[in-house]
């Protein structure tokens, strides 16, 4: 080095050239500068770890559990084995706590509390299967089995049987609604009953479309179908709950026929369905045919070939064809909603001709 400071000679090791001041750089090859290792930071930076939620102590049936905070007592049960029923329940949709069968005791609650909804507090008291527990819950089915088609809701079928429920002791049914009654039924307006037979939603089954069927027989006013057609999935709102006590019954705008609402066929009113009120066309025939075993279908799991979303498909296969298409709930991409070419876009599969060569 110069006595200046200023000028340095050659590397030691002979491996760059340093100008002394006042003479301009030297190039430096283009081989150097792309083999250059890249500069990396002395630490990449992780980020913050999640804290572990906290807990809460609760009891269940007198057994102390510990439970994660903002847990719902439904979650609580479950994670403890305890079968709580539900219907108009599902993981992929917002709680509007209408079925009312999930309904558990709460030690200092006046009424029963939903379970699908209520979260947990600390030291909370709950009994799931108590006397007041199964005498409302058997209430709930006997009011359902009186007044709705239950034949392809076999999880109602079976909590009628848990609870004792006897639907038959309000009568034999009323009779049933000539095509468009029901849907004329002004809303507010009270409509007097029979007072000789047990009231019902018995109508015809609305065949208005080539994918599905709605079969409001069978209807149980879960509101699963409209959670799913508005906010939580797909956003049209081409369905609502229209009508007011025995009256109310789901609805598109003006109750116009499903080919002129604003209802674009994504069928994920179909898959969150408990009771099968709604129904692929495809089941609805097979059904009426007594072609439709469900022990005799193959479930395989693939992806949607229409687009680059990558949706979970679960195809539904009798005698070598497709006879509906679902999506597991757990699925990060649908979670359980499909689209209109998801759902009911497999046709083309069924269609191919025979292989040549």
């Amino acid at each position: 080095m110069s006595g200046d400071g200023l000028s340095m000679d050659r590397d030691p090791a002979g491996v760059a050239n340093v100008p002394h001041a006042g003479e301009p750089p030297a190039a430096q090859p283009l081989t150097d500068i792309l083999l250059r290792p890249a500069a990396r930071p002395s630490r990449i930076p992780q980020p913050p770890a999640r804290p572990e939620p906290a807990l809460v102590e609760i009891t269940i049936d007198g057994s102390p559990v510990s439970v994660p905070a903002g847990s719902t007592i439904l979650e609580a049960c479950r994670a403890e084995g305890i079968d709580t029923p539900t219907l108009c329940y599902l993981e992929n949709l917002t709680p509007v706590n209408v079925c009312r069968v999930c309904v558990v005791e709460v030690t200092g609650s006046r009424v029963l509390v939903p379970a699908c909804s209520r979260r947990v507090e600390a030291g909370m008291e709950v009994q799931t299967d108590s006397d007041r527990v199964r005498l409302s819950r058997r209430m709930v089915m006997e009011l359902l089995g009186s007044s709705v088609d239950l034949s392809t809701a076999p999880a109602a079928a079976g909590y009628i049987e848990r609870y004792e429920a006897d639907p038959e002791r309000y009568g034999p049914p009323a009779r049933t609604a000539a095509p468009g009654e029901r849907d004329a039924h002004e809303a507010g307006h009270h409509h007097p009953p029979a007072t000789d037979a047990a009231e019902t939603v018995l109508q015809p089954v609305k065949v208005d479309n080539e994918l599905y069927i709605r079969d409001y027989s069978k209807c149980i006013l879960c509101y699963k179908c409209v959670e799913a057609c508005g906010e939580d999935a797909q956003n049209t709102f081409a369905i609502a709950v229209a009508g007011r006590g025995f009256d109310a019954r789901i609805s598109t705008e003006s109750a116009v026929p499903l080919p002129d609402s604003a209802c674009v066929y994504c069928g994920n009113c179909i898959g969150v369905c408990p009771t099968g009120a709604l129904m692929f066309k495809s089941e609805f025939e097979m059904r009426g045919a007594g072609t439709w075993d469900e022990s005799a279908q193959t479930v395989t799991e693939t992806i949607c070939p229409y687009c680059g979303v990558g949706c979970v498909l679960e195809l539904h296969v009798q005698d070598n064809t497709i006879v509906t298409v679902t999506s597991p709930l757990d699925s990060s991409v649908t979670e359980g909603h499909l689209c209109v070419k998801g759902r009911f876009g497999f046709q083309f599969v069924q269609n191919r001709g025979p292989r040549q060569g």
